[in-house]
C-alpha cells in the first residue's frame, strides 16, 4: 500500500518539470521583456512630442488673458518629460540587460536562488521605472493641457475635463497593469524553483 501510495507522488513529481520547463521559461521573460521595450519606445515618442509643445508666449484656446499659461509651465513641462524620458530609458536598458542573461544563462545557473532573485529584482526595477515613466508623463500631459486649453486655476471647462479624463485612464491603467506583471513577476520566480528542487530530489 506504502509503494502504490509512494509511486504516484513520485510521479507527480516527475511531471513537474514537463508543466514548466526550462525553455518555456525563458521564453516568457523574453516576450515578457521585448513588450516592455516596446510600450517604452511608444511612451518615449510622446516625450518628445511634448517636449515640442514646450514653448512660451501661446495664448491658450480659452481666448482670455487670465487662461493663458505662464512660463512656469512650460519650465515644468520640460523637466517632467526629461525625468519620464530617463525612467524609460532605465527600464528599457534593465529589459534588455536581463533579456541577454536570460538567452545566455545556463540551465544550473538559471536554477540558483541568487539568480532567480537576481531576475526578480531586475524585472520589478524595469516595470516600476517604466510605471513611474508614466506618472511623470502624465504630469507633464496635464501642463500641455494648460498651456494649449487653458490653466485650470481659470475654471477652464474644457481643461478640467480632458484632465480628469488622462489621469482617470491612467489610473485605471496603472491599477491593472502593476497587479498583474507583479503576480507574473513572482509566479515565473516560484515555478523556476519547482523543477530545481525535484531534480535534486530525484
Amino acid at each position: 500500500m506504502s509503494s502504490s501510495h509512494g509511486d504516484p507522488e513520485q510521479g507527480q513529481g516527475r511531471r513537474t518539470p514537463k508543466k514548466i520547463p526550462l525553455d518555456s521559461i525563458k521564453e516568457i521573460y523574453q516576450k515578457a521583456l521585448d513588450d516592455l521595450v516596446n510600450v517604452n519606445s511608444l511612451f518615449t515618442l510622446a516625450v518628445f512630442v511634448g517636449l515640442s509643445l514646450a514653448r512660451t508666449g501661446e495664448r491658450s484656446l480659452e481666448n482670455r488673458t487670465e487662461c493663458d499659461a505662464t512660463p512656469i509651465y512650460a519650465k515644468r513641462l520640460v523637466v517632467n518629460e526629461v525625468v519620464a524620458f530617463a525612467c524609460y530609458l532605465l527600464s528599457s536598458l534593465v529589459a534588455k540587460a536581463l533579456k541577454i542573461h536570460v538567452t545566455i544563462c545556463q540551465s544550473d545557473d538559471f536554477m540558483l536562488a541568487r539568480k532567480r532573485l537576481l531576475r526578480g529584482g531586475m524585472v520589478m526595477l524595469s516595470v516600476w521605472a517604466s510605471v513611474f515613466g508614466c506618472i511623470f508623463l502624465t504630469i507633464s500631459m496635464v501642463d500641455v493641457i494648460q498651456i494649449k486649453v487653458g490653466v485650470l486655476s481659470c475654471g477652464s471647462h474644457h481643461a478640467w475635463k480632458a484632465t480628469a479624463a488622462l489621469i482617470a485612464i491612467v489610473i485605471l491603467a496603472l491599477s491593472i497593469y502593476v497587479p498583474f506583471m507583479m503576480t507574473a513577476i513572482f509566479s515565473t520566480v516560484r515555478n523556476v524553483n519547482t523543477p530545481s528542487v525535484t531534480t535534486l530530489e530525484s
